[in-house]
């Protein structure tokens, strides 16, 4: 193992979700010793505006983020992943992005570092308009945005156990009314084209980090 880190966040609170393991994925295929953080494990509250980190780029909220941030200065390269519930990303994920405030105004602590991003959902706009604000904070934090990957979500009605009978049911609007709930019809990351993509890019990404490619090219995967 080569002993040069990598960092992966997820934003999915969902147990072992699609999100997690495409992370995962990218972390494992970069030979890199790496940090897994599931966001839903954690306490990270969103930013209070309070701008006590000014004079030294350190949050003073007492929750878990100051250690993250630590991790975050000490890591090369960073996986964000999340997911859109509502046509929105998740709460987990935007609270974490709002946090980095902290280390970028006038000292930039995550400069030139190195992003993947990752979301899954359940429609491909809202998939691009969740990376578009991710990338945006990246942009910002002036790291090197060079991979971007949208999962293709689910209706969690399909495995709730109502889902056949509940009028609130996501699975009418979805499928075929036809369709009756059943894991059956969840989408696993690992039958998707994304996932031999986003295994390639984590490759390339540890290879350049250790010197063995001469660069990494910024992709968009969806």
């Amino acid at each position: 193992m080569i002993h040069m880190k990598i960092l992966g966040i997820s934003g999915s609170p969902v147990i072992n979700s699609n999100t997690d393991r495409l992370l995962l994925q990218v972390l494992r295929a970069s030979n890199l010793e790496f940090e897994f953080i599931k966001l839903s494990n954690v306490h990270v509250r969103p930013c209070l505006a309070c701008k006590a980190c000014v004079e030294d780029n350190i949050c003073k909220i007492n929750d878990d983020f100051p250690a993250i941030a630590q991790k975050m200065r000490e890591a090369q390269a960073v996986v964000i992943g999340g997911y859109t519930p509502y046509r929105l990303l998740d709460a987990f994920t935007k609270a974490f992005l709002e946090r980095l405030w902290s280390m970028r105004h006038l000292h930039s602590l995550n400069e030139n570092k190195y992003a993947v991003t990752i979301v899954s959902g359940l429609f491909k706009e809202v998939r691009a308009a969740a990376l578009n604000a991710m990338a945006t904070e990246l942009q910002m934090e002036r790291m090197h945005h060079v991979a971007e990957f949208e999962i293709e979500g689910n209706v969690p009605c399909l495995t709730c156990g109502y889902g056949d009978n509940c009028k609130n049911s996501g699975i009418p609007h979805i499928f075929s009314r036809e369709i009756k709930a059943s894991k059956d019809h969840c989408v696993a990351v690992e039958t998707q084209p994304v996932w031999e993509e986003a295994t390639k890019t984590g490759q390339l990404l540890g290879q350049f980090l250790t010197g063995k490619t001469d660069g990494i090219p910024c992709i968009r995967h969806n």
